[in-house]
């Protein structure tokens, strides 16, 4: 008889330990306490497991507590943070979070990490919010964690997230350009924009340009609705398209180039990029046949500079030389009209007024911009000879000369005529 009594006190105390091991591994959402045995607990969310390492959780997603009823944005990072009693003490702990849509789920996890029973643990996770909202402004995101080991394990599913599209966001969905372009030409540049935000959109503006280049152009696409606020062709209603052209700068190096489309209203500024090729098989608009000279002091050099027209309209350019205390320099022709495809030569001249080595710029404008600058060099040596004073010289000794002559000549005593007397015989 007192076996038996035994024997069911025994089993009684087993039953009441395993219930105890029961209730301390409840979770729930509430504030985290040292109490392991969750007095503050509400509805149970675990997932059933032999083994649980948890006891009370608190699961927050960027500050706000799981029970609040959440709501994310679409396309943006959140945190996720998990607060847990353990209940159990061992190592190599993990933390798994999981978003989970129709088509795309994304996931974090921590490092491993050791644990104490009845010690509480904070962790942060950073999940990236899947934009899965096509045909909707809102919908819900399903949350899942697990904490776990080789030996415990506490999984959280079905955690109902609410998840909104962001409040203004134009996406461009597509920007067709031709992948490689020369420089000079004017390319169309055609853009989709889709409105993908909570609200309405207006008075929406489409900038696109290659800011390397300097070169932009912007266009009104008007008034963008939501998905959910069409009336009649949402094709027509939240999306829009447009062409815009740009023009490309004819004195530009080949290479690979950003190209950037700007869409923005009152409320919102997106910025889209693509890559383009640019072409230059004649990268340099003004060509210098020479660009030092060397003469003497005070006599002109001339330098030929040839100026290109590599597009397909006419350029005027405007040629401006710089002078200074030293160089004084012109152009023959300050303002040159060249027709497309071809090219005309201006001259260049410069005199030093004192000897040594000069440089001197010559810039070439374009549509008021800078499309050229050449650097020319200058050396003067000794001092020019002037032809009137060389000839004035010469004069000048000649006529002394044919003076001295004239002096000698007159200087000169006429010889006496010796007289001969007639004789008769």
């Amino acid at each position: 008889m007192n076996t038996k009594k035994i024997l069911v006190s025994l089993c009684t105390i087993a039953m009441v330990l395993f219930l105890v091991t029961i209730a301390s591994a409840e979770v729930c959402r509430c504030e985290p306490t040292t109490n392991v045995d969750c007095e503050c607990c509400g509805t149970l969310i675990t997932t059933p497991s032999d083994a649980p390492l948890a006891g009370c959780v608190t699961i927050e997603v960027d500050g706000m507590n799981i029970n609040n009823n959440p709501s994310v944005i679409a396309g943006e990072d959140v945190t996720v943070k998990v607060t847990f009693t353990s209940i159990a003490t061992t190592t190599g702990v993990r933390i798994k979070a999981e978003l989970e849509g129709d088509k795309d789920s994304v996931e974090a996890m921590t490092g491993s990490f050791d644990v104490e029973a009845g010690h509480t643990y904070t962790k942060s996770l950073r999940l990236k919010v899947p934009f899965e909202l096509k045909d909707v402004t809102s919908d819900d995101l399903e949350l899942s964690v697990r904490i776990w080991n080789s030996d415990y394990e506490s999984e959280y599913e079905n955690i109902a997230l609410r998840v909104q599209r962001p409040s203004y966001n134009p996406v461009v969905k597509s920007i067709s350009v031709a992948q490689s372009v020369n420089a000079g030409k004017t390319i169309p540049v055609d853009i989709l924009v889709k409105n993908m935000g909570y609200n309405d959109l207006e008075d929406l503006y489409v900038t696109v340009g290659i800011p390397t280049l300097g070169v932009k152009k912007t266009a009104y696409f008007g008034d963008l609705v939501t998905k959910e606020s069409c009336t009649k062709d949402c094709k027509e209603e939240d999306t829009v398209s447009g062409r815009i052209y740009l023009e490309i700068p004819y004195g530009v190096e080949a290479g690979i180039y950003n190209l950037e489309v700007l869409v923005e209203n009152d409320d919102v500024e997106s910025t889209f990029v693509r890559q383009i090729a640019i072409e230059n098989n004649l990268p340099k608009n003004v060509i210098v046949t020479s660009n030092k000279k060397t003469v003497a002091v005070g006599q002109e050099a001339e330098y030929s500079l040839l100026l290109v027209n590599p597009t397909d309209s006419l350029l005027v350019y405007t040629i401006v030389a710089e002078s200074n205390g030293e160089v004084s320099s012109s152009v023959d022709s300050a303002v040159v009209a060249v027709p497309a495809g071809s090219s005309k030569t201006v001259t260049v001249t410069a005199m030093a007024k004192s000897e040594g080595e000069y440089n001197f710029d010559v810039n070439v404008f374009s549509n008021n911009k800078v499309v050229e600058k050449v650097t020319l060099n200058l050396k003067a040596e000794g001092r020019a000879v002037n032809p009137i004073v060389v000839l004035t010289v010469v004069l000048a000794i000649i006529f002394l000369v044919l003076l001295v002559v004239l002096i000698v000549l007159l200087g000169r005593k006429p010889q006496k005529t010796e007289e001969f007397g007639e004789s008769y015989y």
